[in-house]
């Protein structure tokens, strides 16, 4: 099972990550972090295949992608 660790603190919930994700895995969270932005989270680890989409699309490089051997 992947591993993703998201910068919650950087992250400005733009969404891309989420619209990336090919098994609908992320969703924003509900609460805010210190900017006022809902940020991204792993909102269904079971769907997560790791592909890296999400980590791919993000502007501001806050998802760290790891698969496990």
């Amino acid at each position: 099972m992947p591993t993703l660790t998201f910068d919650s603190i950087r992250c400005k919930g733009c969404s891309l990550c989420i619209n990336a994700c090919p098994k609908s895995a992320l969703a924003l969270d509900d609460d805010l972090n210190a900017k006022g932005f809902h940020p991204a989270k792993l909102a269904h680890p079971d769907k997560c295949v790791g592909c890296g989409s999400c980590a791919i699309m993000c502007p501001d490089v806050v998802i760290k992608v790891e698969k496990d051997e």
